[in-house]
């Protein structure tokens, strides 16, 4: 298993930990050790995507487990963000019906041999629902833990922070949906949709 590979299935194996520590506030800090973690499953999404094309490591199994990973980390954290309330519940079934709806058609397409790379779109989706769950998370750690309780009267809290993430949200769920479409798209023309 080549680097790239690698570094796409620790962004799996990071996903535990950031659920248990985000589920688990009052452990050490465990929002500021969920925004750690989440950050750093992020940046090796684009690490591994680099190093892949760079050392031409591109392979059918990065193709797949790389933007299965992406969805794995984003709809773990956005349902964990429903769950406390941070964000509706709308924005979670939409981006969590595409991907089941993407994952889906990238079924049907491997059937016939069919390998369907993540889009422009799709990485634009990708980057937006991961800076919106960072910003969120961001807002939880000032809410909600201890060493940030002196920055919460501040007014670039009361205004950026407040504010941004939720406009970012609100972007990922509107570029999911344009992405999917996209990707329904130009994945029918990949398949035989007869079969």
């Amino acid at each position: 298993m080549n680097l790239a590979n690698r570094l796409t299935l620790l962004r799996v194996i990071l996903i535990p930990f950031f659920i248990f520590f985000l589920a688990n506030p009052g452990n050490y800090h465990g929002e500021i050790i969920a925004l750690l973690i989440f950050i750093i499953a992020s940046i090796t999404d684009f690490i591994d995507g680099n190093i892949a094309r760079s050392r031409n490591m591109i392979t059918d199994f990065g193709k797949f487990m790389d933007p299965f990973a992406d969805k794995l980390l984003v709809t773990s954290a956005i349902i964990m963000l429903v769950d406390m309330n941070m964000i509706p519940a709308w924005t979670a079934i939409i981006i969590i019906a595409r991907e089941f709806a993407v994952s889906g058609l990238r079924t049907v397409a491997a059937k016939d041999g069919t390998v369907i790379a993540a889009s422009g779109l799709g990485k634009i989706k990708t980057v937006l629902q991961m800076s919106a769950v960072v910003g969120m998370l961001l807002k939880v750690c000032i809410e909600r833990d201890p060493v940030f309780e002196g920055f919460r009267n501040l007014s670039i809290y009361r205004g950026i922070l407040t504010y941004i993430p939720v406009i970012l949200i609100y972007l990922a769920a509107i570029m999911t949906l344009v992405s999917g479409i996209d990707y329904f798209i130009k994945g029918w023309k990949a398949i035989d949709p007869s079969k």
